[in-house]
């Protein structure tokens, strides 16, 4: 572990589009340096070498590994190339922060995760959402006991017309299933499911049934350049163990304005998060419950709370971000949040969904790891 407060040296393998979001995130960071990146782009991993003041730049992430003066790796590759990349890293004594979704398939997450007990290191997941200032008021009302036996809640994302590439920004591989494993409920939907999973206490999953679409007009001239085959529009119902349900619709692409936010319910009252469309908040916070045999409809102001947490509560700083908490937990701080399982189950209902529409039936969690392959792209 390295010494509380000290510096954290990190290697970035990916100087792609989420590659810059990360180190955009770390230039404002006090006790992390990034030592290396590497990219098998060379051209554009020097790019970003200069812009970020990086001093050392790979094409071959196993050279990069071979380091001794890096302590982890972050891994902003697409989606098959987690797991052979992040277990390259445990086998060298690295810790791995790895963007969302933690891999292609269930089978290769949970590789994943039992090379990480297996080698004793450290496996944090980009899961942004858990760090949101509603996921810790939230978090605060469930744990305060405000809500009571949680049954259900409700995982949503919307954009109006946000398919990566088919309508202008990202590159193909977001379509492509042999590279991203799957569409909106893989790009976007990791994050609000992992967040409701949080809440929830991330039950066991038992049963899940689902549904996904592509159905919306493509750009004939961009439809000609990509492989398009994920899903623009996807849709579940999960069973959790002890009776617990959530319900999902995640849009990349949809003839609507706007959907509900998420929301969680319990037998004493219910939450609903802010609702957003294209990054846009459509509906802010609420607190429902009923007192005195009054239905009461609370608001909180996220903004004030978190400016008093910051001062009152210790450590707070380490859940700014997925990035700050990642290095909080490197220095001993804090006790690294359990991303890594959470994402699991949210590739889990992902793959649960996918399966679920191929045999246009309920499937069991058995059926889903049975069925389960490895996607993981060897390189």
């Amino acid at each position: 572990m390295i010494e509380m407060g000290k510096t954290v040296r990190i290697g970035m393998i990916g100087a792609g589009l989420i590659g810059k979001a990360h180190l955009r995130n770390y230039a404002n960071m006090e006790d992390v340096q990034i030592v290396s990146i590497c990219d098998i782009n060379e051209q554009e991993a020097l790019k970003v070498a200069h812009e970020f003041h990086i001093p050392h730049v790979y094409t071959d992430f196993r050279e990069m590994l071979k380091r001794d003066d890096i302590e982890a790796v972050d891994v902003c590759l697409h989606n098959n190339l987690h797991a052979p990349v992040t277990i390259a890293a445990f086998e060298a004594g690295k810790d791995v922060y790895c963007e969302k979704p933690i891999a292609g398939t269930y089978r290769d997450g949970l590789t994943m995760l039992e090379a990480a007990e297996d080698y004793g290191k450290k496996l944090h997941i980009q899961l942004g959402t858990l760090y949101r200032k509603e996921t810790k008021a939230a978090k605060a009302l469930i744990d305060g006991g405000m809500l009571g036996k949680l049954y259900h809640a409700r995982a949503t994302g919307h954009r109006r017309r946000g398919r990566p590439y088919i309508d202008g920004y990202g590159t193909p591989a977001f379509l492509n299933k042999q590279i991203a494993a799957g569409g909106a409920l893989i790009d976007m939907g990791v994050y609000h499911i992992a967040q409701m999973l949080y809440l929830l206490g991330t039950p066991k999953v038992e049963r899940i049934s689902g549904k996904g679409y592509r159905e919306m007009d493509v750009d004939a001239g961009r439809a000609g350049q990509a492989v398009f085959d994920v899903e623009e529009l996807g849709l579940g119902f999960i069973k959790f163990e002890g009776g617990a349900t959530l319900d999902i619709i995640e849009a990349w692409s949809i003839h609507l304005g706007s959907i509900e936010g998420c929301s969680v319910v319990g037998d004493k009252g219910g939450i609903k998060l802010p609702a957003y469309s294209d990054q846009q908040i459509m509906a802010p916070f609420s607190f429902h419950t009923t007192i005195c045999d009054m239905d009461i409809n609370g608001s909180v102001n996220l903004d004030e709370m978190d400016g008093r947490w910051n001062h009152l509560k210790q450590n707070y700083d380490a859940y700014q971000s997925s990035q700050h908490h990642w290095v909080a937990a490197l220095q001993g701080r804090v006790e690294l949040l359990p991303t890594a399982h959470i994402a699991s189950q949210t590739m889990l209902i992902s793959e649960g969904i996918y399966l679920s529409d191929r045999l246009g039936r309920e499937v069991s969690s058995d059926e889903i790891i049975e069925q389960s392959l490895s996607k993981a792209i060897q390189l």
